[in-house]
């Protein structure tokens, strides 16, 4: 990656992993394995070569992509009297750099102290994502509210009008969406007990796909002027299925297959306590 490209973190204030962070013109953090060989105690790069490639294979065992965390590039640098060579690189990630260490030679003074840095930053991160994965999931289960409620009055104008109609044209969009199987099939196979309901118990992608599926509906249905139960029924499973085979497409995981997460309701009286308990602090 060009240099220009990449801006190099230095408060003096700051861990010394924190000082050779980049940032990527993505605003993606990233280290570069030529700043971390020497604070690593490698003098010699081409020593430190082969500890990258058993972080590599060990990202490998664990089951994770390498290209998403070890990304070979090379970079002109300075050899002495302006003149310049070609030298290769590799861009690493948080986790490539935890398995760096987690495979360094132990005895040099800065490995433990990686150790415990890339540890801990993994784990804050985690925590992070875990927060943003929540805030996600509690929005995207009240927009499927909102837009569940205003497909079954376009339903109603179709046809689809008792409670048992409604019932029978979601598990259309469901079956389209989810292989053929019902809401109950669906409730089986994710393992939930009885009155716990399927939304609640989606991820973010999962509700996304759910999301995609009943507001695609609805406007198929206006637009197309769809009436009479049976044809909105057949809409309601063709859509779903068409959300299926672009999430083939794109390589995603079916969402019969993606697990069941906890209760959303109670992440969001989570949040609702949390902010009662700041609103009661500035009071």
């Amino acid at each position: 990656m060009p240099q220009d490209m990449i801006n190099l973190q230095s408060d003096n204030q700051s861990s010394i992993f924190d000082r050779i962070k980049r940032v990527n013109e993505y605003n993606v953090e990233f280290w570069n394995s030529r700043d971390l060989a020497p604070i690593l105690g490698y003098t010699e790069y081409r020593n430190f070569e082969p500890v990258i490639k058993k972080a590599m294979q060990a990202c490998f065992n664990s089951g994770q992509d390498m290209k998403n965390h070890f990304v070979q590039y090379n970079v002109m640098v300075e050899i002495g009297s302006g003149a310049k060579r070609e030298v290769k690189c590799v861009m690493l990630t948080r986790y490539a750099c935890y398995l760096i260490i987690q495979n360094a030679d132990p005895s040099k003074d800065t490995v433990a102290k990686g150790q415990t840095y890339f540890a801990v930053q993994t784990r804050r991160a985690e925590v992070a994502d875990k927060e943003k994965e929540n805030e996600l999931r509690v929005f995207l289960r009240k927009e499927l509210k909102v837009h569940n409620s205003r497909l079954a009055g376009t339903a109603k104008t179709a046809g689809v009008v008792t409670g048992l109609d409604f019932a029978i044209f979601q598990n259309h969009g469901y079956m389209g969406l989810y292989d053929g199987l019902t809401k109950d099939d669906i409730h089986r196979r994710k393992g939930l007990e009885k009155g716990q309901l399927i939304l609640d118990h989606m991820g973010s992608t999962e509700l996304a796909a759910n999301l995609f599926r009943a507001t695609q509906t609805e406007e198929k249905i206006k637009r197309e002027n769809i009436q009479g139960k049976d044809n909105a029924n057949r809409t309601h499973r063709s859509v779903g299925e068409k959300v299926r085979q672009t999430i083939k497409e794109l390589g995603g995981t079916m969402p019969e297959n993606l697990p069941v997460a906890d209760d959303v309701k109670k992440i969001g009286r989570k949040n609702h306590k949390s902010i009662e308990k700041i609103k009661s602090k500035l009071t």
